[in-house]
């Protein structure tokens, strides 16, 4: 749903840059972290109903940032898209398994991506 506030977690700008720019122009609020720790103080500071979740980050990965959300209850409705360029065989499951919502390759289909965006964010209780 457009004005909704989306957060961008990927450590490379020309990923973050591509998104901003197509969720933006979608209506949707956006701001981006480049790490799983930015990502857990932007999350103190805002409200996000999604999250784009690169799996492979500096540190933490998307992987343990997943699961360390899904055990707080504070997030439990944050929806969370894994967006990464892990596409080897039991990936996905691993993405599902650690808590997130759904699981998009790189690079992405810009025409398809709002859509699946605003499913996402359709589905979840308010």
């Amino acid at each position: 749903m457009p004005g909704e506030q989306i957060l961008i977690v990927d450590d490379t700008e020309m990923n973050r840059k591509l998104l901003n720019v197509l969720l933006s122009s979608k209506g949707y609020r956006v701001s981006m972290a480049v790490s799983a720790e930015e990502a857990l103080d932007s999350l103190e500071k805002t409200r996000p109903a999604l999250m784009l979740l690169d799996l492979r980050l500096p540190g933490m990965s998307g992987l343990e940032l997943a699961r360390k959300l899904r055990t707080n209850p504070t997030y439990a409705d944050l929806v969370i898209i894994a967006v990464t360029a892990n596409a080897m065989k039991g990936d996905e499951q691993d993405a599902i398994a650690a808590g997130c919502n759904a699981y998009v390759t790189k690079p992405i289909d810009t025409r398809t991506f709002p859509a699946l965006i605003a499913s996402h964010l359709g589905a979840r209780p308010r």
